[in-house]
């Protein structure tokens, strides 16, 4: 389960932690998008922001999903009303009616439990228009934390207190996405070595 208390304390404490630079998925995210021309994309787990401004600037139309009201606050003082943000956990999705053409969920899936998993990729699936594209990035068993802290079950273990995370391989990829349109893995190297995977809903 996402952790209200632990993200709002971060965010209240750090603040924009990451600064407004996007983070290199995003940027591949966006020239992906761009190419494709998507208009209204969907971010959930969007935090204060800051992988926003990029598909902003390339015209597009951001909505957010955040359980931070303190990073929800940030966004609105840096993006006023050009972003909506709904205030809640990417478990309780979906939080509106609209199908968008992209969604991008940018280092957030490996935080969830396997139902949660399965939970997150359906109802983004579901909210994908036909030929709509959503792009997921996780880390994977290559970061060095893998295997450290404690041991939850497969592949998850709980690395500081209140964060747990689930280490994907290739398998555990194709097991989760495969019947939501997977169609391309890439690795990239981020903070942490991520996998980057396109679904394409058709």
């Amino acid at each position: 389960m996402e952790k209200p208390e632990f993200w709002e304390a971060s965010f209240v404490d750090k603040k924009e932690m990451w600064g407004f630079t996007p983070a290199q998925s995003t940027i591949m995210a966006n020239e992906f998008f761009a190419e494709q021309s998507l208009q209204h994309i969907l971010i959930p787990g969007i935090g204060y922001g800051r992988n926003a401004q990029i598909f902003k600037e390339n015209g597009m139309t951001v909505t957010g999903i955040e359980i931070s009201k303190t990073a929800i606050e940030m966004a609105q003082k840096h993006y006023g009303d050009a972003i909506k943000i709904f205030h809640g956990s990417v478990t309780d999705m979906p939080f509106d009616n609209q199908k968008y053409d992209g969604i991008f969920c940018y280092a957030l899936i490996h935080l969830l439990d396997t139902e949660e998993r399965k939970k997150l990729i359906r109802d983004c699936y579901d909210q994908l228009q036909e030929g709509g594209y959503m792009i997921f990035t996780m880390i994977t068993k290559e970061a060095a934390t893998y295997g450290t802290g404690k041991h939850l079950g497969p592949d998850r273990y709980e690395i500081i207190d209140g964060v747990n995370m689930f280490f994907y391989d290739l398998e555990s990829v194709h097991r989760e996405f495969d019947s939501f349109g997977l169609f391309d893995i890439i690795t990239v190297q981020e903070n942490f070595p991520f996998f980057f995977v396109k679904c394409r809903k058709n």
